[in-house]
């Protein structure tokens, strides 16, 4: 009996091995996790995987090639219409394979293998997520900014003419000489020129 190209074989010889295969990788979309033994967890993830790329293919051509691995129309209409698209985006690594306790009569290792259907990339989702509201937030807040910048000259220029009048009402009080005093009124003059300018 020739020896297969990947890993033991499993079963009594090849068509026995096909077969399988085929009723684990036919319970895989069924259920979309199965336990068994890793060994054939991990002959079995190579065929799932190429049958999900037919399905992603979608075409008649692909549904007439996975029919001839698994003979269940019901579960290739779940392929192609569940499980294909769900991993449209995703260029590979459509199964996972856990390793869990031996099994309790033989000891043999044993392993969940599983179809991965999470989003590609949630990271990246998320980052996406959070860099458009970070662009919305500055967005709304340059809107109010904008709004500030025209009415906030008036207030400072209304608020500033009294403090203006009032340092400068000081000023002239404070002063010992008629000279200092008419100095600083026309210091305060030309502050108040400047502000009127600037705005």
């Amino acid at each position: 009996m020739p020896t297969p190209a990947k890993g033991p074989r499993l079963g009594g010889g090849p068509a026995h091995e096909r077969l399988m295969l085929a009723g684990l990788a036919t319970q895989l979309f069924e259920h979309q996790r199965i336990t068994t033994t890793e060994a054939k967890a991990k002959r079995l993830r190579p065929l799932a995987e190429r049958l999900i790329t037919f399905a992603k293919r979608g075409d008649l051509a692909a549904r007439r090639r996975v029919m001839t691995v698994v003979r269940d129309k019901g579960v290739v209409h779940t392929l192609f219409t569940e499980i294909g698209p769900a991993m449209a985006e995703r260029p590979g690594g459509y199964t996972r394979i856990t390793k869990i306790g031996p099994r309790k009569g033989d000891n043999a290792p044993m392993a969940v293998i599983e179809l991965v259907l999470e989003p590609l990339s949630p990271k990246k989702a998320t980052v996406r997520e959070a860099e458009s509201a970070t662009r919305r937030a500055a967005a709304a807040s340059a809107v109010p900014a904008a709004e500030e910048t025209t009415t906030e000259p008036a207030e400072v220029d209304d608020s500033a003419e009294p403090a203006d009048s009032a340092e400068s009402a000081d000023s002239a009080e404070s002063a010992d000489s008629p000279a200092e005093a008419d100095a600083g009124a026309a210091a305060a003059g030309e502050d108040e020129d400047e502000k009127k300018a600037d705005a």
